[in-house]
């Protein structure tokens, strides 16, 4: 019988070079997916069984197929992978045959050692598309701005790609270390994105957890890129705390996530104010909303579907701004902006929005950022947020500047 961990349970949680060494061990394989997060690092291998595409709600679908695999003798079965923006349409979540853990990668002292080197010629060798052309994107932004001061909709976030194509196979798992090494406290992924396919990257933001009856949701909304310069890197980070734009559109954001939570939850603390989340490209503001379930047999899976897409990758209205990303945003999101992570029969999960990544295949990656537009966005401003955005790809890839 195959036996499942699931962290902290694993044996392996509080040994030295656990976390780094399962991150060491990812070799990009269709039936192999990684994730790590604060709390855990999880590297799955082999496919069980995998969640089918039908018609059914996702929760449905996943908690059938936990349930056939606990039948056929897997102990503590989990799904992984990804949910994709729309989430109705598309989900890339398997069962795995073996799920090895270990603590989270950012308690790992060995987590500081420096990750593979970018060859000279693999930098060299990338040919860069964006889509649309920055001009175009700046007009999709300066269109928008007009339909929110008439009063259509209060916020769109809208998304732009790199497409990046190389001469020669590029080296997948060198660059997830990279990702996961030069921000180890959040939350690094590496998963079959279907057709040969890799999804990868390093998000800052958790979508939601569940562990028991406690809940945690820690939205993102207004950021601003970090500055080489300690006392301007400090200064951008004082004045994001303090700006009205930044704070009405992560206030959207934040009442959108109560309102979807209040539902399924006995309790809930929700901070007046946000605090500030950094990671090696940007300043975020941050809230961490804690809950505790009315009934525990609501999974992790079911509250994150509840409140995806929130206004910090889609809009509100929801649906309209739906709509204004389909009329402007000139390419398929498919799974960014969707979600990534686990879950497993008991109900507990981590998903985590899946932003700061890149579809893969052996010599291309598409690269996908976007900025929240609200009624005081300016277009060069938005453009620079997602050009400072790509940056955490762009250089765990080894593209010049």
């Amino acid at each position: 019988m195959t036996t499942v961990h699931h962290a902290p349970v694993g044996p392996d949680a509080a040994v030295i070079g656990a976390a780094s060494g399962l991150l060491g061990q990812y070799r990009a394989a269709d039936d192999e997916a990684f994730f790590a997060s604060p709390t855990r690092t999880l590297l799955a291998t082999g496919v069980h069984a995998r969640v089918p595409q039908d018609a059914r709600p996702l929760p449905v679908r996943v908690a059938e197929t936990l349930a056939a695999a606990r039948g056929a003798g897997l102990d503590r079965p989990l799904v992984v992978g990804a949910v994709a923006f729309d989430h109705e349409s598309r989900a890339e979540l398997a069962v795995p045959v073996r799920v090895r853990t270990a603590g989270a990668l950012g308690e790992d002292p060995l987590i500081a050692l420096p990750a593979p080197p970018v060859p000279a010629a693999e930098a060299a060798g990338w040919r860069v598309r964006p889509v649309p052309e920055p001009e175009a994107y700046g007009a999709g932004v300066a269109a928008a701005v007009e339909r929110l001061r008439g009063g259509e909709l209060s916020k769109v976030v809208l998304a732009r790609t790199l497409e990046l194509s190389a001469t020669e196979p590029f080296d997948l798992p060198a660059i997830l270390q990279r990702l996961a090494r030069r921000d180890p406290g959040g939350y690094t992924f590496a998963v079959p994105a279907g057709g040969g396919r890799t999804l990868i990257g390093a998000s800052p933001e958790l979508l939601l957890s569940r562990r028991g009856t406690a809940v945690l949701a820690n939205p993102l909304a207004g950021s601003v890129p970090r500055s080489g310069d300690l006392g301007e890197d400090v200064r951008r980070a004082a004045a994001l705390l303090d700006s009205p734009k930044d704070l009405h559109e992560h206030a959207v954001v934040v009442d959108a996530i109560r309102a979807a939570l209040a539902p399924y939850c006995r309790s809930l603390d929700v901070p007046h104010r946000p605090t500030l989340v950094r990671t090696a490209a940007m300043w975020h503001l941050a809230t961490e909303i804690r809950g505790e379930l009315a009934d525990p047999a609501v999974s992790a899976l079911e509250l994150a579907t509840a409140l995806h897409p929130t206004p910090a990758v889609c809009g509100t209205p929801t649906d309209l701004a739906r709509r204004v990303i389909g009329e402007v945003e000139p390419f398929d999101r498919g799974l960014y902006t969707g979600m990534v992570g686990w879950g497993d029969a008991a109900g507990d999960g981590e998903w985590v929005v899946t932003i700061r990544c890149a579809e893969a295949d052996a010599r291309t990656l598409r690269v996908y950022a976007g900025a929240g537009v609200v009624e005081q966005s300016r277009p060069e401003a938005e453009l620079a947020e997602t050009s400072a955005k790509f940056r955490t790809f762009l250089d765990a890839a080894g593209v010049a500047r």
